[in-house]
Formats: structure tokens, C-alpha cells, sequence
């Protein structure tokens, strides 16, 4: 079976063109349910009723199909009227083919309806595991609700989508010094949130030597140069160890999500943002070495281009403003 369906104007028009169906050319869906809404009443009079219509006005609609057709659909000797054996061989054809209408035209409204109500936020991967979610949780209901869309990606992919203008809103980690090289042209940044960059290790194994005059080394977890983190690692924590502690990166990863497995794993100290390992912490898998290692305080900013925005975008950064700081 071929079916093609055409829309014409408005979502309620809809035409339904199907080469198994004897029915000749393009069918509206009200015709459809007209036929429908005949066979199952057993009179014109109870049709035009069901379809909210004066019965003149439903029997010019019924003649207007017929002669649309070329045929008689509908066996007027008998009463109650029934379809005549051609249309009634289509009976099962053409309900399939009014649901299957219908169910466009309910599709479609809810396509646009999510498409206009749609917001994009573009976040780091740890932002996506650990902040996101409880953003999202504070922000208060709205009548018509809000369709959030998220692409998680690193600080740079994320200031492309924004720039592009592929997302509404970026949520991403700073640095509260502004040291971080970011380009804030053209951009609105607000901070909604504060976090650490903080080490930790498994609970289980015995960890770093705490004695500053004791040479060590010690195993951790690194990140690329190119991504955020592997800068504030370069600028923040390594030159801020103790002179007698030399790092050996074991792993490289952009993802704090496996650093995190890394270090429950032993494999390495994994110096990662507190929301994203204080599960870990409280359930006793890893330890915070920040008595013993250096942090890096992180602040939480959402970002977006300065003039216009979309209903949904002024909405939700609205939404924003008015979230307490965490």
C-alpha cells in the first residue's frame, strides 16, 4: 500500500491520496469521517448530527463526494442506509486512513507547540551530569511549560553553539579571576552557581603522602591542554603542589565523568568538580585530598547573546535570574 498525505492550509484540511483504495484521487479527512460518521449513525440525519452540520448541509457534503468519486457510496434503499459493497470493502481502509490523519494533525500541533516553547542549552559534560539537573529541578513550572533540549559539549563547543546561535543559553564553569582567556563579546553572563575543582582518590587505597619533606610522586589523572579543565590543572593546581611532589599523569581524558572513574578505580588522583564526585564522597568510595593537594574554586555562569531572543529563551533566562546561588 502507497499512502501519501497532503496538507492543505490549515492542519485541520488534510487530504489522503492512496493507490489500494477505490475511492478515486485525493480524499479529505472530513470526508472520511463523513463517510464514517454515515455508516455507523445508519442515516444522513444522525451523520449530520454527529458531525455538528444542518442535514442540507451534510447532504450537499455527501453528494459532493460522490460526485468527487464517481460513484454511489451508500445504499439509500436501505434502511438504516448502509454503504453500498464497494465502499463497504474500504470500510476497514478508510479508518485506518481517518486515525492516521487525525494522529498527524495532533502530531504536528504538538511539533509546533514544543518548537515555539523550545529552549537549547549547550553545557560542559560535568555541568550536564551534576548541575544541570538540579537547575532545571528549581525552575519553577510554567502554564504553557517549557521544552529544554541539551548538547553537552566541552567550554569552547559550547561558545560555538551559543555564537552560531545553535543554543539559547550556554551553562558553563569560569574562573571567578577571569583568567580563563574567555571572550565575553557580545555576551549576557550571569553566575548561578559555585562549585571546586577538588582531588580525590579511592577511599580504600592508601593515599599520597601528606608530608610536604617527603619527595613523592603522584599518579593522577590528566586533562588535554585544549579543553578547560586541562588549562586550570596548568595554571591552578600543578605549579601550586608541593616543591618536592612531581606529577605523573597516568590517563588522559576531557571527561570528568571517567576521571571520576579513574580515580574509584585507583588508577590515579582525579582532580574533578565537588558536585560531580560528592556521591562518591558520602558513600565512601573516594576521599577529598583538598587538605593535602590544591583546589581551584569554579563559578557556575550562564551565558547568552546579548539582543534578541526567543519567547522561550527571554522565559527561561528570566527563570534564571531568580534562582538562588549555589
Amino acid at each position: 500500500m502507497l499512502t501519501q498525505f497532503v496538507l492543505l492550509g490549515q492542519c485541520e484540511i488534510l487530504e489522503v491520496s492512496c493507490n489500494s483504495c477505490n475511492l478515486g484521487g485525493a480524499m479529505r479527512l472530513e470526508w472520511l469521517e463523513d463517510i464514517l460518521a454515515i455508516a455507523e449513525t445508519g442515516s444522513f440525519s444522525g451523520a449530520a448530527e454527529r458531525r455538528r452540520l444542518t442535514q442540507s448541509a451534510f447532504s450537499r457534503r455527501v453528494q459532493q463526494i460522490e460526485d468527487h468519486v464517481g460513484v454511489e457510496l451508500f445504499d439509500r434503499a436501505h434502511k438504516p442506509i448502509r454503504l453500498n459493497p464497494t465502499t463497504l470493502a474500504q470500510s476497514e481502509q478508510i479508518l485506518l486512513l481517518s486515525a492516521a490523519l487525525r494522529q498527524l494533525v495532533v502530531d504536528l500541533r504538538r511539533g509546533e507547540r514544543i518548537a515555539s516553547n523550545k529552549v537549547v542549552i549547550a553545557c560542559q559534560h560535568s555541568l550536564t551530569a551534576a548541575r544541570i539537573p538540579r537547575i532545571l529541578q528549581q525552575l519553577p513550572d510554567h502554564r504553557n511549560g517549557i521544552h529544554v533540549r541539551l548538547r553537552s559539549a566541552n567550554l569552547d563547543e559550547c561558545t560555538g553553539l551559543l555564537l552560531s546561535r545553535q543554543a539559547d543559553v550556554a551553562i558553563v564553569y569560569r574562573l571567578p579571576d577571569g583568567t580563563d582567556d574567555f571572550n565575553t563579546d557580545f555576551l549576557e553572563i550571569i553566575t548561578i552557581g559555585k562549585d571546586r575543582l577538588v582531588p580525590v582518590f579511592n577511599k580504600a587505597l592508601p593515599p599520597p603522602s601528606a608530608n610536604p619533606a617527603e619527595p613523592r610522586d603522584i599518579a593522577y589523572i590528566a586533562y588535554p591542554a585544549d579543553v578547560f579543565f586541562g588549562t586550570v590543572m596548568e595554571r591552578k593546581i600543578l605549579p601550586f603542589l608541593d616543591p618536592g611532589t612531581h606529577p605523573t599523569p597516568k590517563v588522559e581524558t576531557a571527561l570528568t565523568l571517567a576521571a571520576v572513574e579513574m580515580a574509584v578505580a585507583g588508577i590515579g588522583v582525579a582532580w574533578v568538580p565537588l558536585s560531580l564526585a560528592q556521591d562518591r564522597i558520602a558513600s565512601g568510595r573516594l576521599v577529598d585530598l583538598s587538605a593535602d593537594l590544591p583546589t581551584c574554586d569554579l563559578q557556575v555562569n550562564a551565558m547568552r547573546l546579548q539582543g534578541k531572543a526567543s519567547l522561550a529563551g527571554v522565559v527561561f533566562w528570566s527563570r534564571l535570574l531568580d534562582l538562588p546561588e549555589t
